[in-house]
């Protein structure tokens, strides 16, 4: 299976954690006016057509409300806020690709606002803050904003030990308690018979 735009983007180790757009609200208010016209269209030259079959020719005027609902329904949902293990990303257009992204070791903050409507709906405004030159990123009425906020804290949590984990921290902390177990045998609080046992246990667990 090919991959996607936003799999071909992602680096190695790097996951797709969350994927949004802006809420459905934002693609009805901006396809209402052209569903509107597209049924005024319509209704107009049915009536037209009961006295000049000829005038059935007009409902290709429909075409053009209806070609600009398509095209403002695809840039709808090519826009997208993709979080990743690594990043936030901003993604839009349909055939020109826009990609902007912030690094999570560089977010320095998170806000989001929801009005009234907001939480009834479930949308809001995100705002990032990085450390970057850009300085802040607004993504503007997304749905369920409240997940999108908890999956970047989580994944700037998390940053720096995926990949590393218990294994690689008990790598490094393991061959320390070996030392410190050679100093207490050194001097005298453990045995020789008690050192040969931790040192082999610790051994076990690398």
């Amino acid at each position: 299976m090919a991959k996607t735009y936003i799999e071909n983007m992602l680096g190695e180790n790097e996951r797709i954690i969350l994927v949004t757009r802006q809420h459905g609200f934002v693609l009805f208010s901006s396809i209402i006016a052209e569903i509107v016209v597209t049924l005024i269209v319509i209704a107009a030259f049915i009536v037209m057509t009961l006295s000049n079959p000829l005038a059935a020719f007009g409902f290709l005027l429909a075409l053009i409300p209806l070609g600009i609902m398509t095209w403002d329904i695809f840039t709808w949902n090519n826009h997208q806020y993709v979080v990743t293990n690594r990043r936030v990303i901003q993604i839009s257009g349909i055939f020109n690709k826009a990609v902007i992204d912030s690094s999570l070791e560089k977010v320095t903050d998170i806000k989001m606002t929801q009005s009234f409507f907001g939480r009834l709906f479930d949308y809001g405004d995100v705002e990032i803050l990085t450390a970057s030159e850009i300085g802040v990123n607004l993504f503007k009425r997304i749905g369920n904003p409240i997940k999108f906020k908890t999956a970047m804290l989580n994944a700037k949590e998390k940053l720096g030990y995926e990949g590393t984990g218990a294994h690689a921290q008990r790598s490094v902390s393991i061959p320390a308690l070996i030392d410190a177990l050679e100093e207490l045998r050194k001097k005298g609080i453990l045995t020789e018979e008690e050192f040969k046992a931790k040192k082999k246990e610790l051994l076990a667990k690398m």
